[in-house]
């Protein structure tokens, strides 16, 4: 139900959006009013600007309200719900008026009580049994976006039907003005304690002696982070000072990623600098971690299959027998194979932690190739960068008192099981219409063959149930495709990787340069959709 432009203008509560709207002309009121934001990945996602489709106040505190409704209906008021908020512009008085709202219709609010890691609202909703946790957060995306980001069910990220449901719910909710707001004195610092006390558990090795290079990419995971490291052991941590403090506008990089080319140059250049053994590059909430190495050329960040598999089997070997570990059908096969090598059982789920951390019971570790690790599912039931920058941290010292290092072990899983080498090419877009007609494109001529091996083409949208999805997989023996658009970001995404045999170590170089070679005709196939 869409809501007049008047009656909208009238009802908002923030006399800043209340006059952006005023000044705004018939087109720009036209495009503010075209479609409210809708729940995508675990919620909304979007500007930060007025009307219906950006985030706002007026937005953010009708969203609350029919999440509130939504809870009710379940039988879940009067329960916890855990608010928390990253540093991003709004961020505070929208967390605030979130916990308001909440509080108004009978829930015990739980407002954590500063700009913290996404993350511990996903451990503090388990931690104390909540029914629902809200973050305000926008994670990597630009610093022009927030958003609004909800986990049921133990601390996960919600699933559809629920999106849907509390969509239809917030349809219900009258003026943004009218909606009763109490207020909410926040927590104390004693669920950010039991979070660090938590993540500082986490090593099995003994050895603490490593050099850390840090990056907090401007945004809140810094703190904690660092204290986390030193709580675990780890005390010699070198940070990007230029990067550390929160900051929303992330004036040293032009995307707050570390996927990104150029995000991580300052903390491998640091790495350098200080003679470390390992750099950790955090996104904005802190719910992503990526790991750098040095190697012949230099600092490189490492992939998200690759530390995926290192952190993986890491965890494995300390896990019981039988544990499950997954991750998605965009991610590297070597997981599998390294899963079924150790005795473990091994799921494939679709992309995003809401399906990974339901791949089934047993589950000890999950990863997606987009940076984003779950070391501790038991405590944190989504992807989070500060637990897997100490895991990695544990795994690289214990690595270095035995004489190797991370990049020696991935080279031992080369001879093992093949040298598996990943890309991924982006096609940013401004129009997402032109994502459509890519992947349309696709669909009507699927290749037979990709760098010179026949390919099956298998389209996800074609399925049914949980693994149906706006995907096409094209795979042979030894080279596989994943085409998709993106969930959070206005890109096509395609997902490379090859397999080339490993007779022994002598045969590395000829195999990089061989995988080199392949992955060339892929990515020219993907850059010409």
């Amino acid at each position: 139900m869409s809501v007049p432009i008047a009656d909208w203008i009238d009802a908002d509560p923030d006399p800043e959006t209340r006059a952006e709207l005023a000044n705004l002309c018939a087109d720009e009121l036209a495009d503010r009013f075209a479609a409210p934001l809708s729940f995508g990945t675990a919620g909304l996602r979007g500007p930060v600007r007025a009307g219906p489709n950006g985030m706002n106040l007026a937005v953010v505190i009708r969203t609350t309200a029919g999440l509130s409704a939504w809870l009710k209906d379940r039988c879940l008021g009067g329960s916890t719900v855990v608010v928390g908020r990253d540093a991003r512009h709004g961020s505070e008085k929208f967390a605030v008026a979130a916990a308001e709202v909440l509080a108004a219709a009978g829930f015990s609010v739980v407002l954590l009580p500063r700009p913290l890691p996404t993350p511990i609202v996903a451990f503090a909703v388990r931690r104390l049994r909540a029914a629902a946790g809200v973050q305000i957060t926008a994670s990597h995306n630009p610093a022009a976006d927030n958003g609004y980001k909800v986990y049921l069910d133990g601390g996960a990220q919600l699933i559809s039907p629920s999106d849907r449901e509390i969509e239809a719910s917030i349809t219900r909710v009258g003026p943004a003005n009218l909606v009763p707001r109490t207020p909410v004195t926040p927590a104390s610092e004693e669920l950010l304690d039991l979070y660090v006390d938590r993540v500082a558990s986490l090593p099995t090795a003994r050895s603490r002696t490593l050099r850390i290079a840090l990056t907090a990419m401007h945004g809140v995971g810094g703190e904690t982070a660092v204290t986390a490291l030193k709580s675990a052991g780890f005390t010699d941590v070198h940070s990007v000072a230029a990067q550390f403090d929160p900051d929303p506008d992330f004036p040293t990089v032009e995307f707050p990623n570390p996927e990104e080319p150029g995000a991580s140059d300052a903390v491998l250049a640091l790495a350098a600098d200080v003679g470390a053994d390992i750099a950790l590059a955090l996104d904005p909430d802190a719910d992503r971690c990526a790991v750098g190495v040095r190697g012949p050329d230099g600092w490189r960040m490492l992939r998200g299959d690759e530390t995926g598999v290192l952190l993986g089997e890491h965890v494995l070997a300390s896990a019981p027998a039988d544990s499950l570990v997954a991750t998605t059908i965009v991610s590297s096969a070597l997981l599998g194979k390294l899963a079924e090598a150790r005795g473990a059982r091994f799921a494939r789920t679709l992309t995003g932690f809401k399906w990974l951390v339901r791949a089934g019971e047993g589950l000890v570790y999950a990863y997606e190739e987009a940076i984003g690790h779950c070391v501790d599912p038991e405590s944190v039931r989504d992807k989070d960068g500060i637990s897997a920058a100490v895991v990695a941290a544990d795994l690289a010292a214990t690595l270095r008192a035995e004489g190797s290092t991370l990049r020696d072990r991935l080279d031992d899983y080369a001879l093992e099981f093949g040298l598996h080498a990943g890309d991924q090419v982006s096609r940013r877009v401004t129009d997402l219409a032109d994502i459509t007609a890519m992947m349309r494109r696709l669909r009507s001529e699927l290749p037979a063959e990709l760098a010179g091996e026949p390919v099956e083409a298998t389209d996800l949208a074609e399925l049914r149930g949980q693994s149906r999805t706006d995907a096409v997989v094209l795979a042979g023996s030894t080279v596989r495709m994943v085409v998709r658009p993106s969930g959070t970001e206005p890109k096509l995404k395609c997902y490379l990787e090859v397999v080339v045999p490993v007779p022994d170590r002598s045969a590395l170089p000829a195999a990089r340069e061989s995988a080199a070679s392949r992955l060339n005709l892929l990515r020219e196939f993907a850059e010409a959709l």
